[in-house]
């Protein structure tokens, strides 16, 4: 019996042009796709390409990209995608990670050794453990009901995941971006709250929420950039993120003339830890 993929491939009458690749997803193992049941839109056919449209955003680890996944001649099978590439240790200016990292481990030995080094693998290991942790924090939250995007799949260190925008490629608005009335932000406050409190009963933290990694898509707030979750009991600062990201919230909210009190938001995420 020939394999479905080999088939397709077979009848793809087209070569990858400049910017286009063929798509990864047959190249990734089952445990660096996305929860499943997937979502209706994923395209799993390894006769599609992948094309680069674009650059979302640039940051201090990792830049995210557009990209379009899209079978040959068939309009059914299209979806955008945003391709979060993170970058190798020396040319990432983000400095804080050990911050994050207290109380997670590296399965590898091997990789262990190289961190520890800080060889040339070991900076690759630590780029790929950043999309990784990324990778698992989405897939986790997204089991859990959390407003993050959808994780498609993981790719040493590109993380493709759902792209919040619309058709032509425009991204969400941040959080900071809003220009709303007091009664939509508060709005966007109760959201938020849910959000913690999701994390908090998982034991989680974000660790470094604010406004400009909250969205606002189609009039409901979603979280965006997880690679340092913290846990709240192992991390021995995870209490001290948690409490920052209270006072960042309702400190922004504050400013806004909502005003939010960072410490009863604190003591009701304890309290939802500890449930």
């Amino acid at each position: 019996m020939s394999d479905p993929f080999e088939t397709e491939l077979f009848f793809a009458d087209v070569e990858p042009g400049e910017y286009q690749r063929w798509s990864t997803w047959p190249a990734v193992t089952p445990s660096e796709r996305g929860p499943e049941p997937w979502p209706e839109w994923v395209v799993t056919s390894a006769g599609a390409l992948d094309t680069e449209l674009g650059i979302l955003k640039t940051g201090k680890e990792a830049d995210v990209f557009l990209l379009e996944r899209a079978v040959p001649d068939d309009p059914s099978q299209r979806v955008l995608l945003a391709a979060k590439r993170y970058r190798s240790a020396q040319h990432s200016s983000f400095h804080r990670s050990a911050v994050y990292t207290e109380g997670r481990s590296t399965r590898n030995t091997r990789d262990t050794r190289a961190l520890a080094k800080k060889s040339s693998h070991g900076r690759e290991v630590a780029a790929a453990q950043w999309s990784f942790a990324e990778f698992e924090a989405l897939c986790r939250m997204w089991e859990l009901g959390a407003p993050v995007p959808y994780p498609v799949q993981v790719n040493g260190t590109e993380l493709l995941m759902e792209f919040l925008g619309d058709a032509h490629g425009t991204a969400a608005p941040r959080l900071a971006q809003a220009r709303n009335d007091r009664a939509e932000l508060a709005d966007f406050y109760a959201q938020i709250v849910e959000i913690m409190r999701i994390f908090a009963a998982a034991g989680f933290a974000h660790g470094d929420l604010s406004a400009y990694n909250l969205l606002v898509h189609e009039g409901r707030v979603r979280v965006i950039d997880l690679p340092q979750i913290v846990d709240i009991i192992a991390n021995p600062q995870g209490l001290d993120l948690l409490h920052r990201d209270c006072v960042n919230i309702c400190d922004w909210f504050t400013r806004r003339r909502v005003e939010r009190d960072p410490e009863e938001l604190f003591a009701e995420l304890l309290a939802a830890s500890y449930a």
